[in-house]
């Protein structure tokens, strides 16, 4: 309490000093000595800077003493005090480029934690025609990165960076150029092509035709090492032109899988065989629409267990294999290649030719390891350079669904979910999501059926709380009042986690819990939560709510009308598997480039792919809102 009082003070003598400043009209020229003060560093603590501007009499000192100082505050932790030491010099402060660029630099520090960073960067603009210091840039432009990575706009982003690195010396610009790339990795090949002819700055133009070229050419080597050399002769001097990204170099260097006898590993009889030829469906569906004769594929049964299918895939020559589907067979096959690792690595430098024993009555399984795509995900799994894991995961909708609301600017969102396993593992999901994006956890609410969801709704919007004052109220007053329930104000948006049965109810009891007074948030939810009824009159009672779902399902188009007449019996659920193994057949000759390149982007029918490092498949979908009685892509 102590120092505030101190620091206020001392605002005070600045304040005092400026209108002396300003108001005092000597007859006769005072002369006074310029002391040379640097805005470079902070060195002092704000007080002290304080007490040097009141007693300096040159103006353009006492000036950088009250920046210097206002600096010193913000590192100390006190932006409103720099706020007041701001503006006590903002009227007449030395116009001068170098002050006046400290001055908005500082003042928008001040608004990035006291107002938002909107609010900070329409402050931080510095004209094009003032001339400053290389460490004044090299802060602009470091500061607008952040902030624009602050509110989630990655072109604008690398738009700062690449401005910055003219200003440092060449080992610290490679570093920004390592993060340039980084930042450009997420973004989708559309937003790229829509900036790749942005002729403002010659090396931000350069940037994004790099990784528009890196995204879209990744596929096929040869065009990609065509293209890089057209771009390196028009970039000469460009930064990425004497040494390219690491990860593209790796790409340039990857082979692509180009197998010409693919195995499809599925549990073709047995309780799971309806949703296993569901898949195979959609399999046989995009090798009938491509039409190249010269790749087969044999399909093997799992039923028997997931390691004699995959023996026999390897006795026919698979060259690839799709599956199995099943989690238990995912482990079933990645405890044999653990089982298969352990041998090599006993063997003495070369390959063991030993056969391993399976953990089921199946035959000894190959040694041979062969490329694979499963179609499932298990939580404990050791990373190996040709496996790939391609699910269609609660969990990872859950957590595109947190990335989205953080995109649409939602900042607190609460959760209504299903009290079951799936509801959980979703939630849980979304907040551990939510939090590493805002460093705020979400706030859940789980609901059973019947009556319990309506006050479970009713006690997460703060009706009961409200309804319980009203009662108290009117029980102490007379005569008698009337009174309306007020509902919480302080929810941006709520994502509902439930099944398809549980929506035509949920949404209606948020609609009629939302009082008079308050405005209703944006409802959002997810694939699960999706009625199969497609008539109007259904569609009309969810007006207003956004839903996430595989692209193919969210824009009708011929295929889906297609799928339609061959199996109106399908569910959504079946629709999702028949575009999974549609999209698993198109991924075959694009993992190897998209695991070299992390940024390169598969736009699939089940949504935007990716691959991380470790080889699990990553799925951002598409997203539709019911508007007028019809679900509209957004």
């Amino acid at each position: 309490m102590l120092k505030r009082l101190n620091s206020t003070k001392f605002i005070s003598i600045v304040i005092l000093s400026a209108v002396l400043f300003g108001c005092g009209t000597p007859t006769t020229p005072v002369k006074t000595e310029k002391t040379q003060v640097s805005l470079s560093a902070v060195t002092m603590a704000s007080s002290q800077y304080l007490a040097l501007a009141a007693n300096e009499k040159n103006r353009e000192t006492r000036d950088k003493y009250v920046l210097l100082a206002a600096h010193a505050l913000l590192n100390e932790g006190n932006p409103n005090a720099a706020d007041k030491t701001l503006t006590s010099i903002a009227q007449d402060m030395t116009q001068k480029p170098e002050l006046l660029a400290e001055h908005k630099y500082l003042s928008a520090r001040v608004l990035e934690v006291i107002s938002t960073y909107d609010h900070a960067l329409k402050t931080l603009d510095y004209p094009s025609t003032w001339t400053l210091p290389n460490w004044q840039w090299v802060s602009y432009y470091q500061f607008k990165a952040r902030l624009y990575q602050h509110i989630n706009q990655p072109i604008e982003q690398v738009r700062q960076l690449s401005l910055l690195t003219q200003y440092l010396p060449a080992t610290q610009a490679f570093e920004v150029n390592d993060k340039i790339w980084r930042s450009l990795q997420p973004i989708s090949e559309k937003t790229l092509l829509s900036f790749r002819d942005d002729r403002s700055n010659p090396t931000f133009q350069g940037w994004v035709q790099l990784a528009y070229i890196a995204k879209h050419y990744a596929i096929n080597p040869n065009d990609l090492v065509r293209q890089l050399g057209s771009w390196q002769q028009l970039n000469p001097n460009h930064p990425a032109a004497a040494k390219l990204p690491t990860d593209l170099e790796k790409a340039l260097n990857t082979k692509p899988y180009q197998p010409k006898n693919i195995a499809v590993l599925l549990p073709l009889t047995g309780p799971r065989a309806v949703v296993a030829n569901t898949v195979k469906q959609g399999i046989i569906a995009n090798y009938m629409a491509t039409g190249d004769d010269s790749v087969a594929i044999n399909f093997f049964d799992t039923a028997l267990g997931a390691q004699l299918a995959y023996q026999q895939a390897v006795t026919a020559g698979a060259e690839f294999i799709i599956g199995p589907l099943l989690q238990s067979e995912v482990e079933q096959l990645q405890n044999m290649d653990s089982a298969l690792a352990t041998t090599e690595q006993r063997g003495s430098g070369t390959t063991a030719t030993r056969a391993i024993t399976p953990t089921t009555t199946a035959a000894p399984v190959a040694t041979k390891s062969i490329p694979q795509l499963y179609l499932n995900h298990i939580d404990n799994f050791t990373p190996q350079d040709d496996k790939f894991f391609f699910a269609l995961s609660p969990t990872d909708e859950a957590i595109d669904a947190a990335q989205r609301l953080y995109n649409d600017g939602i900042e607190q969102p609460l959760l209504l979910v299903s009290n079951d396993a799936v509801g959980h593992r979703m939630a849980e999901s979304f907040s551990d999501a939510w939090q590493q994006l805002t460093k705020k956890p979400a706030e859940i609410h789980y609901y059973d059926g019947g009556d319990k969801m309506k006050v479970t709704v009713q006690k997460a919007l703060g009706v009961i709380d409200s309804k319980e004052r009203i009662a108290r109220i009117k029980a102490i007053l007379t005569p008698k009042i009337e009174a309306d329930f007020r509902s919480r104000r302080d929810i941006d948006a709520i994502y509902m986690i439930s099944a398809s049965r549980d929506l035509l109810l949920l949404k209606p009891f948020i609609d009629v819990n939302f009082s008079v007074f308050a405005q209703p948030v944006p409802l959002y939810t997810t694939s699960r939560s999706r009625i199969e009824s497609n008539t109007r009159a259904t569609a009309t009672e969810l007006n207003h709510l956004t839903i996430s779902d595989i692209p193919w399902l969210i824009s009708p188009n011929t295929e889906t009308r297609m799928v339609n007449e061959l199996w109106p019996q399908w569910s959504n659920s079946r629709k999702r598997l028949y575009i999974m193994g549609y999209d698993a057949l198109d991924l075959v000759g694009k993992l190897a480039q998209m695991r070299a390149l992390p940024g390169y982007q598969f736009s699939g029918r089940s949504g935007i792919l990716s691959v991380q490092a470790d080889g699990t498949i990553n799925r951002q979908l598409s997203w539709g809102r019911y508007q007028r009685g019809n679900l509209r892509p957004l």
